[in-house]
């Protein structure tokens, strides 16, 4: 997962969400597995003296209110001392959210990150009144500007991008009123954050080897994938149950975050919440449609998958709860740090001496905090610092999966670093939508790259079972999601009411659908009704698609500079250097791939029905 510093404390509660401990004392890490934190920031002092600084510019930028387009000269004076503030905050922001993930604990470090929301939020009160002014202006105006002031090139993109959604911007009180509103806006997820990771009683379960196993959501996701049967449905029904146990807390919880997505749409005059949330980065609502239209029309590929594993595990009748127990047991694909640095400089070699020679940077120079940790934040993460550099959360715990996640979060660092080195401030941030094409494309050059290594036919199934299960869970998976979270908003638009017993039944049905259920493919138990509850992401609104169409387009340029394609492999690093430059359908586009068409997920189904077919000759020949 990529994150960036934001300016809303909508999107710096969903930082937050996710975070539940691990279990290793900190102080014993090796210092050359900890991030170095000093690079953006010597201490903490130094960080509340920058603080204050930024909070004492923050209230100076209002006084371009009302001239902020009296001139080319005065616009261009007023969008570098807003950036350069933007900068800072980022700075600012990343440093408080990384000493806070590194344990989250520490009660200090997480206040450090809450007084940053409400600097985020003074920030965009200040600024409020600046899209309306330029819209005042007019695009001729504008247009004007930008041919008489060299200084405003760095901020074409923002400025045609305000005068493109005009019809969505409000008046300058209504906008003020709307930043204001930014820390509330909040809450829906911040209240999930709390009692996903702090105050929910998890059960425990004891397995049938007599440990017993919490049930958070890192003792969850290690015990559903134990290797008896009877052990993972124990765990799952445990698990899903207990949520359940909670569905009208989670139900309100999603209710509060649709109201709040549908009153923003309806402020912004927006027909529909989708609408709204793809109106951003430009993406129009079709691709989102025929996302959920081309993985349903695929739906027996993705059959084809799970009779797959039926059949590789053996079973008479595969079930929800054996969807995450490897495929193939007997093989332990084990790596130490060191080995895991080699393989991926390895995989990635077809990208060039510079992409190498930045990740070894990335390990030599500590941006990356790898092992896990007491209180440490769970998952992974690349969190960009303009001006410095990325910095990675990895909880690495030595298994392939691990290697494939550090792979995973490189490629989000090197589009991050790349974009930095390339473009100015305004324009390094890359669109959400593009964000996972990097990293699903490092991972597709690992597992090219593992599978050219290792001819032992278990050790292959294991790898190719790997990328099946990506797909699975990269591209059905969130496209299922995606259609959930699509429902749910649409029931919010029609005034349905929003329960938790409504949300779980729409998603057992939507979950049964996709796997299968009525067609005898996988047996989807009741209990998995709850399931939707225990999702962040949901409080991303309309974020999980992106998964989808980021991993269709990553496998089809990965393809062609797989291939030797030099050409390929310029587009595709010249993407990476592009940052936000233009909007993600054209990034995409110039990279080579469009995503208003079919074709990318035609590509991704291609792939993976051709991984299916050597796995089953594999198969055939051992006699199974």
């Amino acid at each position: 997962m990529r994150m960036r510093p934001v300016w809303t404390a909508l999107a710096v509660a969903a930082l937050a969400v996710s975070a539940t401990a691990q279990e290793r004392d900190r102080a014993k890490t090796p210092e050359k597995f900890k991030w170095d934190l000093g690079d953006i920031f010597r201490n903490e002092a130094a960080w509340r003296a920058e603080k204050e600084k930024l909070s004492a510019e923050i209230q100076t930028l209002g006084s371009f209110k009302g001239k902020l387009t009296a001139s080319p000269a005065a616009l261009a004076d007023a969008l570098d001392r807003i950036y350069n503030a933007s900068q800072a905050l980022g700075r600012l922001f990343s440093y408080a959210s990384l000493r806070a993930d590194e344990d989250t604990r520490v009660s200090a470090n997480q206040g450090m990150r809450q007084e940053m929301v409400q600097v985020a939020a003074a920030f965009s009160a200040a600024t409020s009144y600046v899209d309306p002014e330029i819209l005042k202006a007019g695009k001729a105006t504008i247009d004007k500007y930008l041919a008489a002031e060299p200084r405003l090139k760095p901020y074409r993109m923002r400025l045609d991008d305000v005068v493109r959604r005009a019809a969505h911007t409000l008046s300058d009180s209504e906008e003020k009123l709307l930043a204001d509103a930014l820390p509330m806006a909040g809450s829906a997820s911040n209240v999930f954050g709390t009692l996903a990771n702090a105050d929910f009683p998890y059960p425990t379960v004891t397995l049938s080897d007599g440990k017993s196993v919490k049930l958070d959501a890192a003792g969850y996701a290690g015990a559903r994938s134990v290797p008896n049967r009877a052990d993972r449905d124990k765990v799952m029904s445990a698990y899903f149950n207990a949520v359940g146990a909670f569905t009208n807390t989670f139900g309100t919880t999603m209710n509060a975050e649709a109201q709040k997505v549908l009153f923003y749409a309806k402020a912004r005059r927006y027909a529909t919440a989708l609408e709204s949330e793809l109106d951003g980065p430009n993406i129009p609502v079709s691709v989102y449609s025929r996302l959920v239209e081309g993985v349903n029309r695929n739906l027996a590929s993705f059959h084809r998958y799970l009779a797959l594993r039926k059949r590789m595990m053996g079973v008479s009748e595969l079930h929800y709860y054996d969807l995450y127990a490897p495929l193939v047991s007997s093989v332990k694909l084990e790596y130490t740090p060191e080995e895991a640095q080699k393989i991926i400089l390895e995989a990635v070699a077809p990208l060039g001496r510079d992409y190498v020679s930045t990740i070894q940077r990335a390990f030599a120079d500590r941006w990356i905090d790898l092992l896990p940790n007491d209180g440490k934040r769970s998952g992974a993460y690349s969190n960009d610092v303009f001006g410095v550099h990325p910095y990675m959360l990895i909880n690495y715990n030595g298994q392939y999966s691990d290697v494939s996640t550090l792979a995973h979060e490189l490629g989000h660092t090197m589009q991050s670093y790349l974009s930095d080195k390339t473009q100015p401030y305004p324009t390094a941030d890359y669109p959400i939508f593009v964000a996972e094409v990097a990293s699903t494309f490092n991972e597709s050059l690992l597992n090219d790259y593992l599978l050219k290594q290792i001819k032992d036919d278990d050790a292959r199934l294991s790898i190719l079972g790997g990328y099946l299960e990506n797909i699975k869970g990269t591209v059905f998976r969130q496209t299922q999601f995606a259609e959930f979270e699509l429902r749910l908003h649409q029931m919010a638009q029609n005034g349905q009411p929003i329960t938790g017993d409504a949300l779980a039944k729409l998603y057992l049905d939507i979950t049964r659908r996709y796997y299968g259920h009525d067609k005898g493919v996988t047996v989807v138990d009741d209990y998995i009704a709850h399931e939707w509850s225990t999702v962040p992401h949901f409080y991303r609104d309309f974020y999980v698609f992106q998964y989808a169409t980021s991993f269709t387009a990553s496998e089809a340029l990965a393809a062609k500079v797989k291939s030797g394609d030099a050409a390929a492999t310029k587009r595709y690093l010249s993407f990476l250097s592009a940052g936000g430059s233009k909007y993600p359908i054209d990034l995409l586009k110039d990279a080579g791939v469009d995503m208003t068409t079919d074709e990318p997920l035609a590509l991704t189904i291609q792939s993976m029905n051709r991984v299916m077919d050597e796995m089953e000759k594999i198969l055939v020949s051992k006699g199974r």
